[in-house]
């Protein structure tokens, strides 16, 4: 899956597969609520979702499956049709290797690099969290019935598009959720949203981001990785601490140090330290997002909320690279790529029906050679 089965199970997608249905029985199967089966925006929950991946692992070992915990992949080497694949303490030999990576996977894709196989630069989105009071976000969308015991907590998706050329957009909305750490790499900082199935937290909370493009950096295959990594670590270096800088929307807009919270807290996992996020961001994204909060307060009341709560940096919501495939299958023979890591998908249930893909590619290949 991508990033959303590291966080809290979105099953919305902007794409249009027959696969979709498939997908959502298949979760459905293994313990997620029916309703993710007619809702327009099917969701887990965090704490559902740990037991169904679990049910998931279960049944695929009970069909003969096998999986390998802490087994780190190092590298692979190839001769004739074998494939032999290198781990910390085990080897394997196949003649299909697929490669599922996430987007953050840093050390596999310069591996990858090294031994030869095709990628691109591609665009991907960096920015911040923002957090309003849910209740604040369900009265600017229900009105005097935001109260009322049938609605659930609401949630929005919002996009303007600047005349500095930048979009800015918000992204993976967790309605009652919190704010958690999701960095991958020592002394850095990378913020995720996520929300349990109840979604009955104080706070809303949405990634809100600025499109950045191979030329914002070298255009290099891996440059987006550095692009991050440079900022992952000014957002810790802000606070030599894993405690992530935090700022009020006011301040925010008039370039200055917040000292206290107001209606909002912020709900960050691991605590806050009051920091001008400017010193993390690179000067497009701070200022798009600075001419973007008052229009986007045109499409939903209250969003530019002074006492809003922002957090930094959120930097991962899609890989910055993108492998080069043919049919599911990398440049470098019998060696196939899906989901959000090759580029090519994002969140749960594109990444899911990528994988599905992937593998009807591989069979129908098994099956041509056997002649079935």
């Amino acid at each position: 899956g991508g990033a959303g089965t590291f966080s809290d199970g979105k099953l919305t997608t902007g794409i249009s597969s027959p696969h979709i249905r498939n997908v959502l029985e298949n979760f459905y199967k293994f313990g997620a609520p029916e309703e993710i089966l007619y809702l327009s925006k099917p969701h887990i929950g965090t704490d559902n979702l740990v037991k169904i991946v679990k049910n998931i692992r279960e049944y695929i070992i009970s069909r003969g499956g096998e999986y390998y915990f802490d087994t780190k992949f190092l590298d692979f080497n190839k001769k004739d049709n074998v494939i032999e694949v290198i781990c910390e303490d085990k080897r394997f030999e196949t003649d299909s290797l697929v490669l599922a990576i996430g987007h953050s996977a840093r050390d596999t894709f310069k591996m990858l690099y090294d031994k030869g196989m095709q990628m691109e630069a591609k665009p991907f989105s960096m920015g911040v969290r923002i957090e309003h009071l849910q209740k604040n976000i369900n009265m600017a969308n229900y009105g005097r019935f935001y109260n009322h015991p049938s609605l659930k907590a609401s949630n929005y998706k919002l996009a303007v598009h600047l005349k500095n050329g930048r979009s800015v957009y918000t992204f993976c909305m967790c309605p009652g959720g919190v704010v958690v750490p999701s960095q991958s790499d020592e002394e850095s900082i990378v913020t995720n949203g996520m929300s349990y199935y109840a979604r009955d937290k104080e706070n809303a909370n949405s990634a809100l981001l600025v499109n950045v493009t191979p030329l914002d950096y070298d255009n290099h295959p891996l440059g987006g990785f550095e692009f991050q990594r440079k900022y992952e670590r000014k957002a810790y270096e802000l606070s030599n601490s894993y405690k992530a800088p935090t700022q009020l929307v006011k301040d925010f807009l008039k370039d200055r140090v917040s000292t206290e919270f107001k209606s909002v807290k912020a709900s960050y996992y691991g605590g806050t330290v009051f920091r001008n996020l400017k010193d993390c961001l690179p000067d497009f994204v701070y200022e798009s997002l600075k001419m973007a909060l008052p229009k986007l307060n045109l499409s939903l009341k209250g969003f530019n909320d002074p006492e809003a709560v922002l957090t930094g940096i959120e930097s991962r919501s899609s890989s910055p690279t993108r492998m080069i495939r043919t049919n599911f299958e990398s440049s470098l023979e019998n060696i196939f790529v899906a989901g959000e890591g090759s580029g090519y998908s994002g969140g749960i249930t594109t990444s899911a029906i990528d994988g599905i893909k992937c593998s009807n590619e591989i069979i129908n290949r098994i099956n041509n050679k056997n002649n079935i």
